[in-house]
């Protein structure tokens, strides 16, 4: 749902409302950062290592009309880190509205010899357990949980994906969690979903797959791309209030292509891809 559609229905307003982000200065987090600040939403992006372009971010947000948001640096696999982002946001807040688990760091792997228990583990306490420590500490510093739950998923888990073992591992056990926490707190009014996006074009694929992989793919089949807006408008979506009946579900968003991404569509369009 664009931002136009949102306001023709009246849900244009998220002043006063505040969304924190993890991984949130790049790609689809920026742009879901982008998104809920035209609206009037206080953003609060993370991220780590001093990999953000602050004064990029900042301009963004100016050109788009919204607030400034607040950028921290904190490791999201670190429950200290999270203890501190959050009692900072208490200081002017009252609550977190909508928390988005957005952070994916996994060894990538390209041989058995890569295949490393402790990796493995690792790839999970990022990937995944920040949707669990974030929702559990909101509760206890703010008194109450997010009204909305959102975690960012792939096509990894149902489909292979170069390099991707261990990533796509972590984004399964997030896409199971999704289930069960949404039976957990959707009595406590907690809403609970994962977006399952698509092949997005962003620096974290290219690194993943390697600089060959976007323009291969883009030869053979460009419909397995969605764009980092139309992911984060899908997310909005889902706390909009439009679809609260929609719980405990990993939405997809990739154009339907699942469909007729396969060999039988190649072999129909084989003289226009020259193969």
């Amino acid at each position: 749902m664009s931002n136009d559609a949102m306001t023709q229905l009246g849900i244009n307003d998220y002043r006063g409302k505040v969304v924190l982000i993890t991984g949130g200065t790049r790609g689809i987090g920026l742009a879901t950062g982008l998104a809920y600040g035209r609206l009037g939403a206080h953003v609060t992006l993370t991220h780590k290592w001093g990999s953000a372009d602050e004064d990029a971010i900042y301009k963004a947000f100016a050109e788009a009309g919204a607030p400034k948001p607040s950028i921290a640096e904190a490791d999201a696999g670190s429950p200290e880190d999270t203890t501190a982002l959050l009692e900072e946001i208490k200081k002017t807040h009252a609550a977190v509205d909508v928390f988005i688990s957005n952070v994916a760091f996994a060894q990538i792997v390209k041989t058995m010899d890569d295949y490393q228990k402790r990796a493995l583990l690792r790839s999970i306490d990022y990937s995944v357990w920040p949707m669990v420590e974030y929702t559990k500490q909101i509760k206890t510093i703010f008194g109450a949980y997010p009204k909305y739950l959102l975690g960012l998923s792939s096509i990894g888990p149902d489909k292979y994906t170069a390099n991707y073992d261990f990533v796509a591992s972590s984004k399964a056990v997030m896409e199971t969690l999704c289930r069960y926490l949404a039976f957990r707190l959707g009595p406590e009014g907690v809403h609970v979903n994962v977006v399952r996006a698509a092949l997005v074009r962003t620096e974290s694929l290219a690194a993943t797959m390697g600089p060959d992989c976007i323009p291969f793919i883009e030869r053979f089949d460009p419909s397995m791309f969605v764009t980092v807006e139309e992911v984060a408008n899908a997310i909005l979506a889902l706390t909009s209030g439009l679809m609260d009946a929609v719980q405990g579900q990993v939405v997809s968003v990739d154009h339907g292509a699942p469909f007729y991404d396969n060999v039988m569509r190649l072999y129909g369009e084989r003289a226009e891809l020259n193969l």
